[in-house]
Protein backbone atom coordinates (compact mmCIF):
# COMPACT_ATOMS: atom_id res chain seq x y z
CA UNK A 1 0.00 0.00 0.00
CA UNK A 2 1.13 3.69 -0.86
CA UNK A 3 1.64 5.93 2.32
CA UNK A 4 -0.11 9.15 1.66
CA UNK A 5 1.94 12.44 2.07
CA UNK A 6 1.27 14.47 5.09
CA UNK A 7 -0.81 16.92 2.86
CA UNK A 8 -2.55 13.90 1.41
CA UNK A 9 -3.46 11.96 4.37
CA UNK A 10 -4.75 15.39 5.67
CA UNK A 11 -7.01 15.37 2.48
CA UNK A 12 -7.87 11.98 3.01
CA UNK A 13 -9.10 12.53 6.54
CA UNK A 14 -11.48 15.23 5.73
CA UNK A 15 -13.34 12.52 3.34
CA UNK A 16 -13.09 9.99 5.96
CA UNK A 17 -15.23 12.07 8.39
CA UNK A 18 -17.93 13.16 5.56
CA UNK A 19 -18.10 12.33 1.66
CA UNK A 20 -18.26 12.91 -1.59
CA UNK A 21 -16.83 16.60 -0.98
CA UNK A 22 -16.08 19.08 -3.80
CA UNK A 23 -12.55 20.53 -3.52
CA UNK A 24 -13.92 23.42 -2.31
CA UNK A 25 -15.48 22.14 0.14
CA UNK A 26 -12.27 19.47 1.62
CA UNK A 27 -10.21 23.02 1.14
CA UNK A 28 -12.33 24.48 3.57
CA UNK A 29 -11.91 21.67 5.91
CA UNK A 30 -8.21 21.68 5.64
CA UNK A 31 -6.97 25.11 4.93
CA UNK A 32 -6.24 25.89 8.54
CA UNK A 33 -4.00 22.72 9.14
CA UNK A 34 -2.27 23.07 5.58
CA UNK A 35 -2.15 27.11 5.17
CA UNK A 36 -2.53 26.99 1.43
CA UNK A 37 -3.75 28.02 -2.05
CA UNK A 38 -7.27 26.57 -3.06
CA UNK A 39 -5.14 25.80 -6.20
CA UNK A 40 -2.72 23.73 -4.26
CA UNK A 41 -5.30 21.56 -3.33
CA UNK A 42 -7.03 21.01 -6.47
CA UNK A 43 -3.57 19.88 -7.59
CA UNK A 44 -3.41 17.54 -4.84
CA UNK A 45 -6.20 16.08 -5.44
CA UNK A 46 -5.80 15.35 -9.03
CA UNK A 47 -2.07 13.48 -8.05
CA UNK A 48 -4.20 11.52 -5.40
CA UNK A 49 -6.36 10.58 -8.34
CA UNK A 50 -3.56 9.37 -10.57
CA UNK A 51 -2.40 7.10 -7.41
CA UNK A 52 -6.17 5.91 -7.03
CA UNK A 53 -6.21 7.72 -3.45
CA UNK A 54 -9.38 9.01 -4.26
CA UNK A 55 -12.18 8.81 -6.45
CA UNK A 56 -14.36 11.77 -8.74
CA UNK A 57 -17.28 11.74 -9.73
CA UNK A 58 -20.27 14.87 -10.32
CA UNK A 59 -22.79 15.52 -8.56
CA UNK A 60 -25.58 18.04 -9.31
CA UNK A 61 -23.35 19.42 -11.78
CA UNK A 62 -20.06 19.38 -9.10
CA UNK A 63 -16.96 16.94 -9.55
CA UNK A 64 -17.05 15.45 -5.75
CA UNK A 65 -14.34 13.46 -4.53
CA UNK A 66 -14.47 10.41 -2.32
CA UNK A 67 -11.44 8.61 -0.51
CA UNK A 68 -10.77 5.21 -1.94
CA UNK A 69 -8.10 4.39 0.87
CA UNK A 70 -9.70 2.30 3.59
CA UNK A 71 -9.08 4.62 6.83
CA UNK A 72 -8.13 1.75 9.63
CA UNK A 73 -5.95 -0.26 6.89
CA UNK A 74 -4.22 3.21 5.74
CA UNK A 75 -3.74 4.43 9.23
CA UNK A 76 -2.29 1.25 10.51
CA UNK A 77 0.48 1.20 7.34
CA UNK A 78 1.02 5.20 8.82
CA UNK A 79 1.71 3.96 12.03
CA UNK A 80 3.66 1.21 10.91
CA UNK A 81 5.64 3.19 8.70
CA UNK A 82 6.38 5.70 11.41
CA UNK A 83 7.15 3.08 13.83
CA UNK A 84 9.76 1.39 12.02
CA UNK A 85 11.37 4.15 9.87
CA UNK A 86 11.56 7.52 12.54
CA UNK A 87 11.05 5.38 15.60
CA UNK A 88 12.99 2.59 14.71
CA UNK A 89 11.18 0.30 16.27
CA UNK A 90 10.77 -3.69 15.03
CA UNK A 91 7.68 -4.48 16.99
CA UNK A 92 4.12 -3.81 16.65
CA UNK A 93 3.09 -0.44 18.13
CA UNK A 94 0.89 -0.14 21.02
CA UNK A 95 -2.72 0.60 19.85
CA UNK A 96 -2.89 2.92 23.29
CA UNK A 97 -0.92 5.87 21.16
CA UNK A 98 -4.34 6.13 19.34
CA UNK A 99 -6.68 5.88 22.22
CA UNK A 100 -8.52 9.70 22.54
CA UNK A 101 -8.66 10.03 18.79
CA UNK A 102 -10.98 12.28 16.62
CA UNK A 103 -10.56 9.97 13.72
CA UNK A 104 -10.98 6.93 14.94
CA UNK A 105 -14.46 5.13 16.51
CA UNK A 106 -14.06 2.18 19.42
CA UNK A 107 -14.30 -0.50 16.74
CA UNK A 108 -11.85 1.37 14.28
CA UNK A 109 -9.40 1.22 17.19
CA UNK A 110 -10.08 -2.57 17.25
CA UNK A 111 -9.71 -3.15 13.88
CA UNK A 112 -6.01 -0.96 14.24
CA UNK A 113 -4.99 -2.78 16.98
CA UNK A 114 -5.31 -5.96 15.35
CA UNK A 115 -3.69 -5.13 12.01
CA UNK A 116 -0.27 -3.86 13.92
CA UNK A 117 -0.14 -6.74 15.86
CA UNK A 118 -0.80 -9.01 12.54
CA UNK A 119 1.33 -6.57 10.80
CA UNK A 120 4.12 -8.76 8.64
CA UNK A 121 7.94 -8.40 9.24
CA UNK A 122 10.13 -6.51 6.65
CA UNK A 123 11.15 -9.93 5.38
CA UNK A 124 7.85 -10.94 4.65
CA UNK A 125 7.07 -7.10 2.92
CA UNK A 126 9.73 -7.69 0.14
CA UNK A 127 8.09 -10.70 -1.10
Amino acid sequence: MSIPSMSELSLLKALWKEHPLSAREIHERVASELDWSFSSTRKTLERMLDKAMVSQSSRHGVLVYQAELEKVGTLAAFAHDFGRRVMEIDTPLPVSMFTGSKLVDKNELDALERLLQDWPTDAQEGQ
